[in-house]
Order: C-alpha cells, then sequence, then structure tokens
C-alpha cells in the first residue's frame, strides 16, 4: 500500500478509538458501564445491532460467495424482519419489565439457577470462541495482504478493541459502532462504484446485468425445498429465523445493545430498523462481489487470488505444472471474452436463438475454468501441505489492491478493521457482563458495592480480550475458520433459544424438566454434526442452517415429555 493508504487506514482507527474514549469518558457506575445509562436512542441502537453483527468476515467472505455462487446467500437474511417483530413483541417486554442486565436474569426467575447458569455458560462457550474467531478470520488475510505476521494483525484489532472498550463499556462500544458503521457503509458504496467505474468503456450498467444474469449470478430467490441446501427461500424463513431469533433475542452481545435503549419503544424501533435495513446492505454487498465477477470477464483474473500463496507454489519444484494451469486458464478467459462479447451482441441485436447459443457457449467456457481453478489449488495442496486452498475470501481485497485508487484502498482496509473491531467490542463488552452479572456477582460475590462490580466488569472484559487474542494467535493450528461463526452459532443458539421459548410460551414446563432436555439437545445436535462431517455423511445429511429450528424444537419437545413423566410419578 501507498503512504496515503496507510495514512487513512491508521487515521480512521485511531480517530475511532480516541473518540469511543473521550465520548464516553466517566463511567463511574456498574449501571452506565453496563446499559449506557439507558439513554440510547433508536436508531443508534438500530447502527449498533448491525455493526455487532457486521463481522470483517462480511466485508471480506460476502462479496467472494458472491463471485463465486451468486446472490443466492441474501436469502439467508428473508427472515430477520420477521424474527424482528417477535423479539419486539414477546421478549423485549420482559427485559424492560425485569431491568436486567443479562438476558440469562430472566431464566432463574422463571426456572431456577441451574438453568440460568447453563444458558450462559452456553453463551460463554459459544461467544468466547467466537470473539477468537473474529480477530482471526480478518487476520490471516489482512496479515497476507498487508505483509505483516498474523500474531501482529492479531494484537492490532484486539488492543485498539479492548483500550475503548474496558474504558467505557456498553456506551463506548455503541457510540464507536456508529463511526464504524458509517466507515464500513461509506467504504463499500464507494467500493462498488468504483467496481461499476472499471468495466470497459463500451460496457454498460445494463450490459454488466446481462452478463451476471446469464451466467447464474443473479439468483436472488430460489423456491425449491432442499434441507441439503444452505441458502433458499425456505431455510431463510425457517432455519434463519430461529437463528436470528436466537442470536438477537438471547445473544448478550446483541441483548446488550438494546437494554441500552431510554425506551421500550426506542429499542422496538431500533431492532425494526435493523430488520427492515439488513437484507437491502447484504443486497449491496453482495451484488458488489457480482459486478466483481462481470470486471472479470473483460479482464483476466489471477488463477489464485491468494497471491501469498500463489507466489511461494511458484518457487516450490511444482512451478512449471502451476504454470502450465496458469497459461491454459488465460486460454480459457480469452475464448470466454470473445463468447461475453458475442453474447452482448446477440441482446444487442434480440435474437433469442443467438443468445441460448452465446449463453450455453459462455458458461461451459466457465465451467472449464472452474476445472482449471480446482486443478490449481490441487497442485497448492500438493506442493504446500497445509495451505488453505480456498481463496474466495481473497477475491474482494485483491481486486481492491490491484484496481482501486490511492487512498480508496486505505478506506477498504479501514472497513475491514472497522467490521472487526465493531464485532470484537461487542462479543467482549458482552462476555464481561455476563461473567460478573450471572456468575461473579451471583455466586462469587454477593452484596459487594458498586464499585467492586464496576472494576470486576472491566476486569473481566480486560480478560475475555486477552484470551481472544492468545485464541486467535492459535488458530492457526486448526484449519476452514474462516467460516466457523455461523457453525459455531448454529451449534450452541438453538439450545438457548429452546429454553427462552418454553420460559415464554410453556409455563407448564418447570426447571428440571428444560435443564435435562437442553443438555440432551445439546449432545444430540453436536452428533448430528459429526455425522454431516465424517465420510459417511450419506447416513444422515443437514445444513448446519437447519440445526437452529431442529434444536429449538427438540428442547421444547423433549422438555414437555419429561415434565409430563415428572408429573406422573
Amino acid at each position: 500500500m501507498s503512504s496515503i493508504d496507510w495514512i487513512v487506514l491508521f487515521g480512521t482507527l485511531l480517530f475511532i478509538v480516541v473518540y469511543g474514549v473521550w465520548k464516553t469518558r466517566g463511567a463511574k457506575t456498574m449501571d452506565s458501564y453496563l446499559r449506557g445509562a439507558d439513554d440510547t436512542k433508536w436508531w443508534t441502537i438500530g447502527l449498533s445491532i448491525m455493526a455487532t453483527q457486521a463481522s470483517a468476515i462480511t466485508f471480506l467472505s460476502t462479496p467472494g460467495q458472491a463471485y463465486t455462487d451468486g446472490m443466492r446467500f441474501v436469502q439467508f437474511y428473508f427472515g430477520l424482519p420477521l424474527a424482528m417483530i417477535i423479539i419486539s413483541i414477546f421478549f423485549l417486554p420482559i427485559y424492560y419489565k425485569l431491568k436486567v442486565y443479562t438476558a440469562y436474569e430472566y431464566l432463574e426467575s422463571r426456572f431456577d439457577l441451574k438453568t440460568r447458569m447453563l444458558a450462559a455458560f452456553i453463551f460463554l462457550i459459544q461467544r468466547g470462541l467466537a470473539a477468537g474467531i473474529t480477530i482471526y478470520a480478518p487476520s490471516i488475510i489482512l496479515s497476507s495482504l498487508l505483509g505483516l505476521r498474523l500474531f501482529e494483525t492479531n494484537i492490532a484489532i484486539g488492543l485498539l478493541v479492548i483500550v475503548y472498550t474496558v474504558s467505557g463499556g456498553t456506551k463506548a462500544v455503541t457510540q464507536t459502532q456508529k463511526q464504524q458503521m458509517a466507515v464500513m457503509m461509506g467504504g463499500m458504496i464507494v467500493a462498488g462504484v468504483f467496481v461499476v467505474l472499471s468495466l470497459p468503456k463500451e460496457v454498460t450498467f445494463t450490459d454488466a446485468l446481462h452478463v451476471a444474469g446469464k451466467m447464474g449470478r443473479l439468483n436472488v430467490v430460489n423456491f425449491e425445498f432442499d434441507l441439503t441446501d444452505r441458502y433458499n427461500f425456505w431455510s431463510g424463513m425457517t432455519g434463519a429465523v430461529f437463528l436470528f431469533l436466537s442470536y438477537f433475542g438471547t445473544d448478550q452481545s446483541q441483548v446488550q445493545r438494546y437494554l441500552s435503549g431510554r425506551s421500550l419503544a426506542e429499542s422496538r424501533l431500533g431492532l425494526m430498523m435493523n430488520g427492515l435495513l439488513k437484507v437491502p446492505m447484504q443486497f449491496v454487498i453482495l451484488f458488489i462481489g457480482v459486478m466483481v465477477f462481470v470486471y472479470y470477464q473483460f479482464n483476466a483474473p489471477p488463477i489464485f487470488f491468494n497471491s501469498t500463496v500463489k507466489e511461494e507454489v511458484i518457487q516450490s519444484s511444482y512451478a512449471e505444472e502451476f504454470k502450465e494451469l496458469e497459461s491454459g486458464y488465460q486460454q480459457a478467459f480469452d475464448a470466454k471474452k470473445e463468447a461475453v462479447g458475442q453474447l452482448l451482441g446477440a441482446l444487442e441485436q434480440k435474437d433469442a436463438k443467438e443468445i441460448d447459443l452465446a449463453q450455453d457457449q459462455l458458461n461451459t467456457l466457465q465451467e472449464e475454468s472452474d476445472k482449471i481453478r480446482e486443478k490449481a489449488k490441487e497442485v497448492i495442496a500438493t506442493a504446500l501441505p497445509g495451505a488453505e486452498t480456498n481463496d474466495k475470501d481473497y477475491i474482494f481485497m485483491n481486486f481492491v489492491m490491484n484496481t482501486l485508487p490511492v487512498g480508496i484502498i486505505g478506506l477498504l482496509f479501514a472497513v475491514i478493521f472497522s467490521a472487526a473491531m465493531s464485532s470484537t467490542s461487542s462479543e467482549l463488552n458482552a462476555l464481561g457482563s455476563t461473567t460478573t452479572i450471572d456468575f461473579y456477582k451471583r455466586k462469587i460475590k454477593q452484596g459487594a458495592a458498586d464499585s467492586h462490580y464496576l472494576r470486576s466488569s472491566k476486569l473481566f472484559t480486560l480478560g475475555w480480550g486477552i484470551l481472544a487474542i492468545a485464541f486467535a494467535s492459535s488458530l492457526s493450528l486448526f484449519e476452514n475458520l474462516i467460516q466457523a461463526v455461523n457453525l459455531i452459532g448454529s451449534l450452541f443458539y438453538p439450545i438457548v433459544l429452546g429454553i427462552f421459548i418454553v420460559a415464554f410460551f410453556f409455563k407448564q414446563i418447570k426447571g428440571n424438566a428444560v435443564f435435562i432436555s437442553a443438555v440432551i439437545s445439546q449432545c444430540i445436535i453436536i452428533f448430528i454434526h459429526y455425522l454431516n462431517t465424517i465420510e459417511s455423511a450419506g447416513v444422515f445429511t443437514m445444513g448446519y442452517l437447519w440445526y437452529n429450528a431442529f434444536g429449538c424444537l427438540l428442547v421444547i419437545a423433549l422438555g414437555a415429555i419429561l415434565q409430563f413423566s415428572l408429573d406422573r410419578k
């Protein structure tokens, strides 16, 4: 990167940290530290909720996913508005009535202490793992692109977040997320404009849409019902609804965002703002990825987008084999570029027969290109055992670094760092709050002064931050963790949601029954995922998004059966 890009990057990040510390100076009570003094406006709540969910993975992976798989991922968010309505009607009033600091306090009054602590413990495991991955996932990509060591990038993201999160608590997280959201969306819109402007002058925006559509990248909605398909209309309106109910209704990193609202109405408006704007936001990010795909129909793309790994292969004994594949890939691109020209000519002439012929030829050539890319990945795996061969997370930033002008590159890196910081700060804030309220204050140190719990909250937040950095720094021992955040959520969220659904709607089910059913259900979900990962996956196959509905309903069903048995005894 140029000096100007580095100035833009560090200037943006430094401003956010300083602003967060200055704006929230003077948090002297536990209430102001954990709930932000209950004075947050609805639009700030909405932005904070969106920023918490919009991790760096969103801006790194989503355009790459659209490049390789089209826009069907947007269906994942179709159920979000429905989930926001349900939470606003049923969850929020109870939280406000009880004036809770964490969502899990309610479970003790409804069931018993062990059920409250089980739900809080599951949250700490799930969110503690996610905090490390939220730092690590962008770090492995940013360190490669910026030429930094992975440990250095982990430390940079982690320390920046710790400074203002420990200093100002919930209010610091909420206030900084306004700036981070502005940087994130502003940067992505600028990137989208430049992607379109980077297309050849003779190619209009309409032409770009035609190319994307004919090559299957504008696949926004799919009504086929398929349990093995992660992203279709039905998974978005069922499994995803359960996931969003879990995440926004029971995950403390989100609950803490809207518990800081001035009133119940303000919090509801914030949730509905998130429900209405999140789908268009994801649509825009995916569409940028589609436009990058179209750009590379007119400009030769690299055979592998992770340039660091690519250079290592070229220096290895497999260099000749890899270069031979690159040559074949270039020939396939030249033929494909010619086919794109024929398609646009047929579209201009409105010749339906020629359009169909050009489309078939173009998609055949695309399949050939994809096969060559897969062979290149096999060579990489052979030449560099242990190297990550999934390069879709590098597609967007590779385009940014090689195509966009000076200054904009630094802004886009600021987008990725801001997204990592916004998600991590919410997670650390929630982890510190839950540890303090649900464990330390409830079981270890009861009846202490407010100032003692304030200090404890800061220390626990700091401790979780250090653990997250340490965990992120050790994750290089594992593989395929870029997409792990959603999977971890789908493994643990449904059980907590099931406990809350029972608490809200099934008054006849008591603490012992729901506790046992939750433990059994968690074991079953983990076992099902194990079946999905082993070689003989044909025995039982379920997309992990469906875990959310299945696990939640399992807790309810087992709880009802156990309660019936206990009542009979």
